[in-house]
């Protein structure tokens, strides 16, 4: 099936936001779109490993690991450096597969995508704690919205191509 994208600017800047409330949710969606809709840009490039069906189905299943691991107490904040700077990677992983995979510059995808998951882990970060503090409903119940909201933006985004 061929790749039909036509507003990678905007889908790039959803993978990215994606990425900054949940960091393997943007190359999750992004290999499964492209697993299922190969683009002839990527064979030869570094980021052909996105076309692949294995790939998609083992980030699916990280996905779900991490979506467990975010609701135990020993999950760290998603504003340290280390953790900031995968999911800045894994936007900018994204965009840059999705803008290679329809023809634009991979680095301005990636600029795009990563720029995006930077503002929103700070944004998600700051909203889940006002959440859990004006609300008084426990952090992990909040944690399950955040998933439940990434995982419906996912699948819109993975139904725009």
């Amino acid at each position: 099936m061929q790749l039909k994208i036509s507003k990678p600017f905007w889908q790039v800047i959803g993978l990215g936001t994606l990425a900054g409330m949940r960091s393997t949710s943007a190359p999750t969606i992004t290999s499964h779109i492209l697993s299922r809709h190969q683009s002839k840009n990527l064979e030869h490039s570094p980021l052909e490993f996105m076309q692949s069906k294995n790939v998609a189905v083992a980030l699916k299943a990280l996905a779900l690991g991490e979506i467990v691991g975010d609701k135990l107490p020993s999950a760290p904040n998603r504003i340290k450096p280390a953790a900031i700077g995968f999911r800045i990677l894994s936007g900018a992983m994204a965009g840059a597969s999705i803008y290679k995979a329809t023809g634009n510059n991979a680095i301005i995808g990636a600029l795009l995508g990563g720029t995006a998951a930077c503002a929103s882990t700070y944004g998600s970060f700051f909203l889940r704690k006002s959440a859990v503090k004006t609300s008084h409903i426990i952090d992990p119940l909040i944690g399950a919205v955040e998933d439940a909201l990434v995982i419906g933006s996912g699948i819109g985004l993975a139904n725009l191509s």
